[in-house]
């Protein structure tokens, strides 16, 4: 099937990939938008996967003050190269980062950094929780279940990002580097609440 310059163009906005990669997403998708989008950030994953091991030295701390003052977040976010940096894609970037931490509140980074003593102390409160008379394996299953669940709240990579909630910011991350060509990891973040 032959993939109109319409098309990719309206992938090319949908998603900020380059045209070269939105031209071939339409034509192994057959012209199927959504279909292309999913090809994409299945591209994206992988990209990011293979620049995972890259030294982020640049970057830009980016910031947020919601409305009233109250509230207000600094992050770090890197890259590889100061060009990058200067993006604007990038800068949106560490813009939705900082709106992210507002709203949702996480406590890490990834899950990397939670501590063995805190995966315990949950591990040992889901099983308490968990039905009476069940197997072992069943118990495990729905313990590591409620650790998943409490990693996505927490942990900021494994949080539904709140412009899309259909993929994590770690997805949204790895669609930037896919775009970018870059690593680009999240290094620390501040989150200030009056009161608090």
């Amino acid at each position: 099937m032959a993939v109109t310059a319409e098309q990719v163009k309206e992938l090319r906005e949908k998603t900020g990939a380059g045209m070269m990669e939105c031209k071939r997403a339409l034509e192994e998708s057959a012209g199927n938008m959504e279909r292309a989008m999913i090809i994409l950030r299945e591209r994206g994953l992988a990209a990011a996967a293979k620049k995972a091991g890259r030294a982020t030295r640049e970057g830009l701390v980016g910031h947020y003050i919601h409305a009233g003052g109250k509230l207000g977040v600094l992050v770090e976010v890197n890259c590889e190269t100061d060009f990058v940096a200067r993006t604007s894609q990038f800068q949106e970037l560490v813009r939705d980062l900082a709106m992210q931490i507002a709203a949702n509140n996480p406590l890490f980074i990834s899950r990397d950094e939670v501590s063995e003593e805190i995966k315990e102390r949950e591990r040992e409160i889901y099983r308490k929780q968990a039905p009476p008379g069940k197997p072992e394996p069943v118990v495990q299953k729905i313990i590591e279940g409620k650790l998943n669940k409490y990693y996505s709240e927490v942990c900021l990579y494994e949080q539904p990002f709140i412009k899309e909630p259909e993929r994590t910011v770690q997805e949204l991350i790895a669609s930037r580097i896919a775009t970018l060509k870059e690593n680009i990891t999240v290094r620390r973040f501040a989150r200030f609440k009056v009161g608090e």
